[in-house]
């Protein structure tokens, strides 16, 4: 019969008997579901766990030992011996490059570890029992409060915390959106071309269709017949430029003639350097633009914190479809970043971050040249002369310890064949130790490469 033994958390199939019992701390040893190492209960607490005679356990484990599979010592009890034959070393953990330098993360030695703790014990010590029953699915209360507030103030967001959904990061939020899009009667979506492939799967997940939107020195073109589109306006992934007055313009009246919806990705609006960030689009036509946003590039990723601000049509159908997905933000996480952003603490980080990543970003561009797009965001596009230099690069740079992105091998284009190439470069990536080597050797690798301006 199957037993939980409790303190090791290991399941043992025993039937019966000394040797039942040997027999299923026997398999679950060569198995490796326990490795060597592994301290195991006391014979009394085994004893009682799996309902046998305590003298049943201390027989198999001295037969156990007898067999070189256990070790057992005065003081500090009984644990799986090192099996492997004499000789043979431990297995190596597989190598990894020095120097990260791919886009899509911010600087993680530069999350406010101790603002962030003091936060949790802050919140939940003040937070009152129901706090932690099922909440809202738009999110609890004060967090959307807290976030419509620092958007109106920071990005120039038209908002109360009425139109304000918490979603699982951006991700998340482009899923249930897709949904609700989707349940409204739009059958394909526009997105940036070149743009992030896993935005189209998401879409494509949702049963939508994508139709590319080529992006030029102004940004993306307009959808067509499309029923929405996705946009990077402040800061274009991957290419960096600004959506131009004209195109911003343009994509309004598309949306109020069609009746169409805009999804701004506001991914990382508050990094402009060299002037302050350009205001939201939303602003503009706030029953057409849906605003989004998320922590992982102010904060980090892995709090897995976003938000939705959405047209009053859309509510339902994205709250439904937020009870579809399953997936909402823990309280307390959802206490602690209300509680960074009403104490101003939040508004503190970024300005810290946003100073490094303008050093990073001045340092970048004095070093190599030319770098595509506006001195903003978290990455810079370094244009490359083919497919085959980017491939080249990639995997000198892999050998040489850099891991870099290309725009080719990462997908970024719709379709295969595009003579475009070149490298997508995270400089807020590597930890601030690691920033001055990664740049250094960066400039190494690309001094004979074959750069062409796009």
């Amino acid at each position: 019969m199957g037993k939980r033994v409790l303190g090791v958390d290991l399941h043992l199939d025993v039937g019966t008997g000394r040797r039942a019992l040997e027999a299923a701390l026997r398999d679950a040893v060569s198995s490796g579901r326990l490795p060597a190492g592994t301290k195991l209960p006391g014979s009394r607490s085994l004893a009682q766990d799996l309902g046998v005679a305590r003298g049943t356990v201390v027989e198999a484990y001295a037969q156990l030992v007898a067999e070189g599979r256990l070790v057992s010592a005065t003081g500090s009890g009984t644990r799986v011996a090192d099996t492997r034959p004499p000789g043979k070393p431990a297995p190596e953990t597989p190598s990894r490059a020095g120097f990260d330098l791919r886009p899509g993360r911010p600087d993680l030695s530069l999350f406010p570890r101790a603002l962030w703790a003091a936060g949790v014990r802050r919140t939940l010590a003040a937070a009152s029992r129901e706090s932690m029953d099922y909440s809202d699915p738009a999110g609890l209360k004060g967090l959307r409060e807290a976030v419509a507030t620092y958007l109106a103030r920071a990005r120039g967001v038209r908002v109360d915390a009425g139109a304000v959904v918490v979603t699982s990061g951006f991700t998340h939020g482009l899923a249930v959106l897709a949904r609700a899009l989707r349940d409204t009667g739009v059958r394909t979506i526009g997105t940036e071309d070149p743009g992030l492939a896993h935005h189209r799967s998401v879409i494509h997940a949702a049963g939508l269709a994508t139709t590319p939107l080529a992006v030029d020195a102004e940004g993306a073109s307009l959808p067509g017949d499309a029923g929405a589109a996705l946009l990077t306006p402040a800061h274009q992934h991957p290419r960096g430029v600004v959506l131009s007055p004209g195109r911003r313009a343009a994509f309004l009246e598309w949306a109020r003639e069609h009746d169409g919806i805009v999804v701004e990705d506001d991914y990382d609006g508050e990094f402009r350097y060299d002037q302050n960030p350009v205001g939201a689009l939303q602003a503009q036509a706030p029953d057409h633009v849906v605003f989004a946003g998320s922590t992982s590039k102010t904060l980090a990723p892995g709090l897995r914190i976003g938000w939705l601000v959405v047209p009053g049509r859309l509510r339902i159908p994205v709250l439904d479809a937020v009870a579809a997905t399953g997936a909402t933000v823990g309280t307390p996480a959802q206490l602690a970043i209300a509680d960074l952003l009403d104490r101003g603490d939040y508004d503190r980080h970024v300005r810290r971050a946003r100073q490094v990543y303008r050093k990073r970003r001045t340092e970048l561009a004095a070093r190599l040249a030319p770098l595509d797009g506006i001195p903003a965001g978290l990455h810079a596009l370094l244009p490359l002369a083919s497919r085959q230099e980017e491939k080249r690069v990639i995997d000198a740079g892999l050998a040489a310890g850099l891991r870099l992105q290309g725009i080719n091998a990462a997908g970024y284009w719709h379709s295969a064949g595009r003579p475009e190439s070149g490298l997508i470069i995270g400089y807020a990536t590597p930890p601030q130790h690691a920033w001055g080597p990664a740049l250094d050797a960066l400039a190494e690798l690309l001094a004979d490469a074959a750069i062409k301006p796009w």
